[in-house]
């Protein structure tokens, strides 16, 4: 039962290679199939989150984190009466243009493009599906829907807005030239996204040592579920239970903001009325936290990049994560054979060389690294 608001598969604004209709599965069930099934998607798995994926086999990587995202954006989605399967297909592939070594990589893959037009990862997912996954005969990319499109480009400048909107006028670039929303299944992804990360950075963090639970006391959003836990289960004070008090004020956290984006968004709906997709285009952001929960989730963000993001074993690793991107920057433009053969005999060299970087996974980019500079930089 979708709600009025919702995207209907049934009335899609469709691929931009024409397709028969599928005779057991929707459209975004198609697209999010797709999207399962392609190269880009199994890559996820040796791609950083935060550490790096030589680091531990625990630690969250893009692969776990797009599952956690799709999830959440599900049980959200389920009871506003949005389109599931659409979330789902955005969810999966939000990161699928992510460089290696997280943001890292990304930030060094820009500056290498400053002179050729820069490099946007949300842009990169877009231009993964859409251009660089070859698996079907007549055309390049995954030819999704407009409506999964659109949600994969969550941020867009100016510039590249224009780009798409010349390329493709009326398509997804549009709407970054009028200021105007996306669906509410792409909110919904974009804040399920800063839900999971929260939740698994703050996991991830205290299994590296990184950050500590003592630290985390200072975090209102994190301190209140930790004493509401231990309030019902003492037991978990003794230091040897730490990871399942943990496990418990982190599984408390996540359901306290799923619930709150839910009542907030309700409200929100029930204020502005939307009676239809593009309705609720043209108005402000409709999926949203509660005033209270917004302020708890900024200063969580803040608490994690003061002292996970920022901390000075995360920066020595990042640090040699930009040498290794930039020296591969370099080293194929100034040879581009060393490249696979369809990228080497690509016209523009520069764009072609950030596509096979960003489609590396970190240990092919250390690996390459090493071969092309004989240096051992990421051990």
């Amino acid at each position: 039962m979708l709600a009025p608001y919702a995207c209907d598969p049934a009335r899609s604004r469709g691929r931009r290679h024409p397709e028969a209709a599928a005779p057991t599965r929707t459209e975004y069930q198609r697209d999010r199939d797709r999207i399962v099934h392609s190269t880009a998607f199994r890559r996820l798995v040796y791609k950083t989150q935060v550490f790096l994926n030589h680091e531990g086999d625990l630690f969250r990587t893009r692969l776990t984190h797009s599952l956690e995202v799709a999830q959440l954006g599900r049980s959200i989605a389920r009871s506003l009466g949005l389109n599931e399967d659409l979330v789902e297909a955005i969810a999966l592939a939000h990161d699928l243009g992510h460089t290696p070594f997280g943001h890292a990589g990304q930030d060094a893959l820009n500056e290498c493009m400053a002179g050729h037009g820069g490099f946007e990862h949300n842009l990169q997912s877009l231009r993964m599906v859409d251009e660089l996954e070859e698996r079907y005969p007549l055309y390049n990319g995954l030819n999704l829907t407009f409506e999964t499109r659109e949600g994969i480009l969550k941020h867009c400048s100016r510039a590249h807005a224009e780009a798409l909107e010349a390329a493709e006028p009326g398509g997804v670039g549009r709407r970054f030239l009028q200021r105007s929303q996306p669906s509410l299944e792409a909110q919904l992804c974009n804040l399920a996204d800063e839900i999971a990360y929260n939740a698994h950075d703050i996991d991830d963090g205290v299994r590296s040592g990184l950050i500590t639970l003592e630290q985390l006391q200072e975090v209102a959003l994190f301190e209140q579920f930790r004493r509401q836990t231990l309030a019902e289960h003492p037991q978990l004070g003794q230091a040897a239970l730490g990871r399942r008090l943990l496990y418990e004020t982190i599984r408390r956290m996540l359901s306290a903001q799923v619930y709150d984006v839910i009542d907030a968004t309700q409200a929100a709906l029930q204020a502005a009325q939307p009676r239809s997709v593009d309705q609720a285009r043209q108005m402000g952001r409709l999926l949203r936290f509660g005033d209270e929960m917004r302020q708890q989730s900024t200063a969580l963000k803040r608490f994690l990049l003061q002292n996970l993001y920022r901390h000075p074993q995360v920066a020595q690793t990042t640090g040699q994560a930009r040498q290794v991107v930039r020296e591969l920057f370099a080293a194929y433009l100034a040879e581009p054979s060393q490249m696979q053969a369809g990228f080497a005999a690509r016209p523009d060299i520069p764009r072609a060389v950030a596509d096979y970087i960003a489609g590396m996974t970190d240990r092919f980019a250390a690996r390459e690294h090493e071969r092309l500079t004989g240096r051992k930089l990421l051990a």
